[in-house]
């Protein structure tokens, strides 16, 4: 199956929107009401690939039972883009997927549960909804050390840790276009934000940040739509200007005049 049925795609929905966007055949997003996650959709002839999973299992099970209502299908892989309460904690609600996520994001899901349910209350999730999810949490299936092929029955799809940035287990999904006349589609997590400025918090790695960006703009090139952790779809320009506002943001002090 290489096309999402009954997914919007004529504007940009709104944050809290439960429309699908589709940019693309076969991929398609939904921004979340929450903090305004996105969550991306890739659907093969085989399988069918979940990208982040909500803040809360109520949210995952939410978009669980969209996605069978979408497609006909189970979701099948689930791909983690980092480790923050966010983006992770539906994840036990996709209980037959194979998990995917950076190799060092296996220790953060395992050994920082509470840190993330403490985030997650401090930033407005019910607390018996942050618990819940919490106490669920899992590891991975299936750890990417550094870039994985995966396919999804005629929809190849590339898992990439393009570099530390917003955390130090970043993964990207890149999804090529069906055909020539397709675009090429980058899931880029929190690496890139457009409804505000990239958050970095304990676990960022902030010099190392725009050469991760750089990476994303060598997967995808010129015409590929970017994807945001948060906010709207971009373009290759806005990936540039950003990431000349991190390495400004982020930069060291200058070295004295000799």
């Amino acid at each position: 199956m290489e096309s999402v049925e009954s997914v919007e795609s004529a504007e940009e929905p709104d944050a809290g929107s439960s429309v699908w966007e589709q940019l693309a055949p076969g991929v398609a997003r939904r921004r979340l009401p929450h903090l305004d996650v996105t969550v991306g959709l890739v659907v093969g002839a085989d399988a069918v690939l979940l990208i982040d999973t909500g803040s809360t299992l109520r949210e995952g099970a939410e978009l669980r039972d969209q996605v069978a209502a979408l497609t006909g299908r189970d979701v099948t892989h689930v791909v983690l883009t980092h480790g923050h309460f966010d983006h992770v904690f539906g994840a036990a609600a996709f209980p037959a997927a194979e998990v995917y996520g950076q190799s060092s994001l296996d220790a953060v899901l395992r050994g920082g549960r509470e840190a993330m349910r403490e985030n997650a209350v401090g930033l407005g999730t019910d607390p018996l909804e942050a618990e819940r999810a919490a106490r669920a949490l899992a590891g991975l299936d299936r750890p990417v050390p550094d870039a994985l092929d995966l396919d999804l029955g005629e929809r190849p799809v590339r898992l990439v840790h393009p570099g530390a940035g917003h955390t130090g287990h970043d993964l990207v999904v890149v999804v090529p276009g069906a055909t020539p006349s397709d675009p090429t589609v980058v899931f880029c997590g929190d690496l890139v934000e457009e409804s505000g400025q990239p958050q970095a918090g304990e676990d960022a790695v902030p010099g190392a940040w725009p050469a991760a960006v750089d990476a994303l703009l060598a997967l995808g090139g010129e015409t590929a739509r970017y994807v945001p952790g948060h906010g709207a779809v971009v373009d290759a320009r806005f990936l540039r200007a950003q990431r000349e506002t991190l390495a400004r943001r982020f930069a060291g002090p200058e070295a004295p005049a000799t």
